[in-house]
Formats: structure tokens, C-alpha cells, sequence
């Protein structure tokens, strides 16, 4: 009996000491690295942890703009983006394109016109960019058929294996990963009502997707020119119809979200067309008004950064206003 007192004394000792010690410790975050970005930006300050380490995806950058009144003595909302690379500095992306998102971010700050907020750029990887953002379950509404046929065709116009789609964990990247990093080293909300989510093209897709698998995380998404044909145009592709499927049956509650679609009418962006009325029915289906919806028309405006920096700034106060 004696002894047994004992084991237990010291078996509570144990549990304690782990508990308090549980409490204290702070997130590790091995592997990560963290630089000043040198970039030619019209406000704020870019901060890059390389090749962000992940058991869901293969590393890559995330880069965290800082705006001029980022303080740790305030909070701030986080608007996550996609093609990171592309967002903040012209002179280092591949086509001398970006979003502008400094300027645009920067200047609505200046004006008060959104809350506190800083943009957080997950980079694509471009070998794994079209299986990190087509919708997986969406993917599980298309005939076999077609399926059998896309992964012919994905064989030889992708370098990435499109049998082995990896949007879900590219989601889980973001928010079981990259999230609790940021929440954790700056002063951000937390709560879905202060974390956006948004991209172009394929990352259009990404954006809606994830409002939909992660509504208690986002609060609303901006989805650009989304690529409602998935891949290259084709006659009488069952694609879109697989992404309207998954939308009507998950997109979340109207009453705490918000969601944002446009489309210009020139270059790829053409081709989004015949669909916009089907995006409008299942919004008004889901209960979605002018108040927590926007779905535009930009005539003109092609598929293109230098188009989509032309309007940003209509998503980004949609979403982050006061």
C-alpha cells in the first residue's frame, strides 16, 4: 500500500510538471527562417519566411506585409492570398505584372476605410500550381470518363501529376501551418471575421473552396476571374457544372460570410461568360444579397495582373471594411 502512495505521488508530480511546462512553452517552429524582404514597395515593409516548412506540402516562401501603422500594441485582420510572388514587387516577377496589393492595402489603410490589416502571400509552386488549387471534392463530381481523359491530357500539359490532386492539403498548409505561425509571431484576430482569403484564376477557385471546407476559419473570400473550365477550353466540359455542384450543396452560412466573384471580358477571362448567370442563381439560392455578395463585370479588362490591380481595390473594402 505503502508503495502505491508513493508511485501515485510521483505519477502526479509528473502529470503536473508536464501540465505547467505544456502551458509555457512556445510554438518552436523549426525550420523556419525569417528575412527582410528587399522590395520596391509604396507602403509598409515585407517580412519572408523561406521555404516554410510543411508535412502537408512542399515548402514554399510565405511572404507578410506589414503596413506603415503595423504595432504590436494593436491587432490587426489577416487577408491570405495566393501566387504570392506575384503581389508586391514588378520588377521581380516573372511578367513585370503585380497585384499592387501594397499600394492598394496601403491606401485604404491611409484613408481608413478597412481595419487594420496585413496581407499574408503564400507563393505557388508553379510544377504543383494547377493540383494545389483545383478543388478536390468538386473533382469527385465529374464523370469517370472525363476523369480517365483529363489524366491523359494533364500527363502531357502538366509537369505535376493530376491524379494525386493536393488542394486539401494545400488548405490544411494554410491553416493548420501557416495560420497558427502568423497568429502566433504578429498581433493579428484570430476569429473568422477578421481572416479573408483571395486569388485569381485557379486561386479563384482555391479562394471559394476553402470558404467552403473552412467556414469556421474564413470570413469571406475574393475570388478573381475565377477558372470556372478548370483547365483549357473545351466544348461541352462537364467542369463547371462539377464546381456549381459542390457550391450549392457547401457554401457556407450568408449570414456570417461574405463572397466575392468578378470577371473581365477579354483573353481567358472570355471564356467565363456563359457562366455568371449560374454563379448568380446559386448565391440568391443561398441567400447571399448585395449586402454579402458581388459578382462583376469588368468590361475590357483581361486576365492579367495589370487587370486585376484595376479593380482589387473593390474586394479588398467588400471584405475588410470598417
Amino acid at each position: 500500500m505503502k508503495f502505491i502512495k508513493i508511485f501515485l505521488l510521483i505519477l502526479i508530480s509528473v502529470v503536473f510538471y508536464n501540465c505547467k511546462n505544456n502551458k509555457t512553452k512556445k510554438p518552436t517552429n523549426e525550420g523556419i527562417k525569417v528575412i527582410a524582404v528587399k522590395a520596391v514597395l509604396s507602403s509598409g515593409k515585407l517580412e519572408r519566411v523561406v521555404n516554410f516548412p510543411s508535412k502537408f506540402v512542399q515548402p514554399r516562401n510565405v511572404d507578410i506585409w506589414l503596413p506603415n501603422n503595423y504595432s504590436s500594441k494593436n491587432k490587426y485582420a489577416v487577408l491570405y492570398m495566393h501566387d504570392g510572388q506575384m503581389l508586391f514587387d514588378s520588377t521581380k516577377t516573372w511578367n513585370h505584372q503585380e497585384w499592387k496589393v501594397d499600394e492598394i492595402v496601403g491606401k485604404l489603410l491611409a484613408e481608413k476605410k478597412i481595419k487594420n490589416t496585413i496581407v499574408v502571400g503564400v507563393w505557388n509552386r508553379p510544377k504543383n500550381r494547377h493540383t494545389d488549387y483545383y478543388p478536390k471534392k468538386a473533382f469527385e463530381f465529374l464523370p469517370k470518363k472525363f476523369k480517365d481523359s483529363i489524366f491523359k491530357i494533364t500527363e502531357k500539359q502538366y509537369v505535376s501529376d493530376f491524379k494525386v490532386l493536393q488542394s486539401d492539403n494545400y488548405l490544411k498548409f494554410i491553416v493548420k501551418e501557416v495560420k497558427p505561425y502568423i497568429d502566433s509571431h504578429y498581433s493579428t484576430f484570430t476569429t473568422k471575421e477578421n481572416t479573408f482569403i483571395a486569388g485569381s484564376s485557379m486561386g479563384g477557385l482555391i479562394s471559394w473552396y476553402a470558404l467552403c471546407e473552412y467556414p469556421n476559419i474564413f470570413g469571406g473570400a475574393a475570388c478573381l476571374s475565377t477558372h470556372w473550365i478548370g483547365f483549357k477550353p473545351q466544348g461541352n466540359s462537364p467542369v463547371p457544372n462539377s464546381f456549381f455542384t459542390y457550391l450549392e450543396q457547401n457554401l457556407p452560412s450568408s449570414n456570417n460570410h461574405k463572397i466575392y466573384f468578378d470577371y473581365g471580358t477579354k483573353t481567358l477571362d472570355k471564356f467565363y461568360l456563359p457562366y455568371q448567370h449560374r454563379v448568380d442563381e446559386i448565391l440568391k439560392t443561398k441567400g447571399y444579397n448585395e449586402l454579402n455578395s458581388k459578382n462583376l463585370k469588368f468590361e475590357g479588362l483581361d486576365h492579367s495582373e495589370n487587370s486585376w490591380n484595376q479593380r482589387f481595390q473593390i474586394p479588398v473594402e467588400f471584405l475588410l471594411k470598417k
